[in-house]
């Protein structure tokens, strides 16, 4: 099966100098011309022209076919050997970035597709008379991906029950994006202090940060 898919990555310098911040600039630079070349959308935050050796820390979102085993080969740790353009004089020559894959959340925005729900139908109950109980006006919608499911048995109509319950799905799905994004958010400040320098998995040399 072909794969198409999306992915997140966070490129850090963690805690690094200005020569790990432009490292990052390079790197993001680097992984958009090639992702492009490959026919795969590239995005990042902030944006690579508003990228600079003060930004310690960007977010890129890779998408297409091809994209999620493109993200693993940047995976890692990224090394560039370079003197400092900063400090002529210094000795150190080598500085370290870290990438790494964030979850991409099911429930973004309480978006979901049409073919992630399954929909039964069910005898309404409660009240509202026979026909009501009689009929399977009631409506259960459950989200595949998560495996969150609602039933909105309010109304007579099996199509107006089917509206509600998508709705409440929708409000249930936001509700669960919220707690997930502030878990990420957790996650990525963890992450950015997480570089781990050595054992690199790509590594750049010189001013025009070419792959060796």
């Amino acid at each position: 099966m072909t794969e198409k898919t999306s992915v997140r990555l966070l490129l850090s310098s963690g805690d690094g100098p200005a020569e790990c911040r432009l490292a990052l600039c390079h790197s993001v630079a680097t992984m958009e011309k090639t992702a492009k070349k490959l026919g795969l959308s590239f995005a990042s935050d902030p944006e690579r022209a508003d990228l600079s050796a003060n930004v310690a820390s960007a977010e890129v979102t890779l998408a297409g076919e091809g994209a999620k085993a493109f993200a693993r080969a940047w995976c890692g740790t990224i090394k560039w050997t370079c003197q400092s353009p900063f400090r002529p004089n210094h000795k150190r020559q080598n500085w370290f970035i870290g990438v790494y894959e964030l979850p991409v959340s099911a429930t973004e925005a309480g978006e979901f597709n049409a073919e992630d729900l399954r929909f039964e139908t069910l005898r309404a109950g409660g009240p509202g008379g026979q026909h009501q109980n009689k009929t399977e006006s009631a409506v259960r919608v459950t989200h595949v991906p998560t495996g969150l499911s609602v039933v909105a048995r309010d109304e007579r109509s099996q199509h107006r029950n089917k509206q509600i319950a998508v709705q409440r799905l929708q409000e249930k799905l936001a509700g669960l994006s919220a707690e997930e994004g502030a878990r990420l958010r957790k996650s990525e400040r963890l992450l950015h202090h997480q570089l781990e320098r050595g054992n690199p998995v790509r590594c750049f040399k010189g001013e025009r940060f070419k792959e060796v």
